[in-house]
């Protein structure tokens, strides 16, 4: 336990963190009194585990059962983590572990077609009761965009839908790519909003399915088509191409493949709206747990390293719009649905499924709230006039569909 007292005595800035180790002796280490988390610890190897990787081994410890909390709930732990994620950084052997890490990030992030497909398997191609029972009536997986503190997450998410497609100026008769289309709801709604074909691209099968029933369903398979395909296959050119959710599978050392494959199928007149999540600090690495568990390959990108890609590709960045807290807010909602429905997920996986799945969601959320994390908006065009000069095409559209929706 001394080398994790250690670690803790330089982390604990703010906040107050109690550590019950394997002998139920109880350490404290106070920043501030507030907020409070005490955790216990089942297993003697852990606290020497927790000193040399406590990200990756305090999520594993939790999923099996080998840390645990103790009047208090994880959110309360993870928001003591969190607000002191920077001190962690300026501890020297962290530090040197992290310098490591960065320099493992194209091994970590390689992502070539075989690959990328196996590794959005592992994640979306998870039940789709799963997600049925956590996120809105439309499965959007995604950040949501809170127009009032009110707004349900069904509402939120239209909200989003209407903001990007605002940002598309969509037109009749334009030919518009979805790349990464999730189960499908954007793809529906730029169809719905203009007469317009509309080719959603996704590497995982159950949301290929899921779309494809959905265009049947509601009648628009004639102008809403699917395919399972990496969208480096794709072929042909865009009026516009549209992307939600997916730049964090791409990996730093393969922007430059993104941006140029963009830049090649967009029409000389074309826009393209990227979503992502990104985060406001310097270029790091991704989290180890979160990326042997839930997101193989995946790293929330700086924006230096995003706009240094585009500058690359020729790519006129048009507007790029920063959502901070929306994505904390929706997932505040989604972890309150999945504990709603913890008993099923149990049944369909088990507890440790769900252990780790409240990890990712909560740690997550915490991320959103206290720590770097956000999310960009980011409109580009390979020439600069694609898009009007100034920004009230966008709100006037917004506007436009809201009224429409009422």
């Amino acid at each position: 336990m001394y080398l994790l007292s250690n670690l803790m005595e330089h982390f604990v800035q703010k906040g107050t963190l109690r550590i019950i180790d394997a002998g139920g002796k109880l350490h404290e280490f106070r920043g501030t009194p507030e907020p409070l988390a005490t955790i216990r610890i089942h297993d003697q190897t852990l606290s020497r585990k927790l000193f040399f990787n406590p990200e990756l081994h305090a999520g594993e410890a939790y999923m099996d059962g080998r840390l645990t909390m103790v009047d208090c709930t994880l959110k309360d732990f993870m928001e003591v983590f969190s607000i002191n994620r920077g001190s962690m950084a300026s501890y020297p052997l962290q530090n040197v572990l992290r310098r490591v890490s960065r320099t493992l990030r194209a091994f970590q992030q390689h992502n070539p077609v075989g690959k990328a497909q196996r590794n959005v398997s592992h994640h979306y191609d998870l039940s789709r009761e799963l997600y049925q029972l956590f996120l809105d009536e439309d499965l959007q997986y995604s950040c949501a965009y809170f127009l009032t503190p009110d707004d349900s997450l069904e509402t939120a998410q239209k909200n989003k839908k209407r903001h990007i497609a605002a940002k598309l100026r969509l037109q009749p008769g334009q030919r518009v790519l979805d790349i990464g289309c999730g189960f499908g709801g954007l793809a529906f709604e730029i169809a719905r909003r203009a007469d317009v074909e509309v080719l959603g691209v996704t590497l995982s099968e159950e949301q290929h399915r899921r779309a494809t029933e959905e265009a049947e369903r509601q009648g628009l398979s004639e102008r809403v088509r699917f395919e399972l395909k990496d969208y480096r296959e794709v072929q042909g050119r865009f009026d516009r191409i549209v992307s939600v959710g997916m730049f964090e599978h791409v990996g730093v050392s393969n922007y430059d493949e993104f941006f140029g494959r963009l830049f090649d199928i967009l029409t000389d007149d074309g826009i393209a709206v990227l979503h992502a999540i990104g985060h406001m600090s310097p270029p790091g690495s991704a989290s180890p747990w979160l990326r042997k568990y839930i997101f193989p390959g995946a790293y929330s990108p700086a924006l230096s390293e995003v706009f240094a890609a585009t500058e690359r590709q020729h790519l006129w960045v048009n507007d790029v719009e920063v959502l901070r807290v929306h994505y904390a807010d929706t997932l505040v909602e989604w972890i309150r649905r999945f504990e709603r429905n913890r008993e099923r997920i149990a049944e369909i996986y088990d507890e440790r499924f769900c252990r780790m799945w409240e990890f990712y969601l909560i740690s997550v959320e915490s991320m959103f709230r206290t720590g770097a994390q956000m999310v960009f908006q980011m409109q580009l065009a390979r020439t600069r006039d694609a898009a009007p000069l100034t920004r009230d095409y966008m709100i006037d559209d917004e506007r436009r569909y809201l009224e429409s929706d009422t």
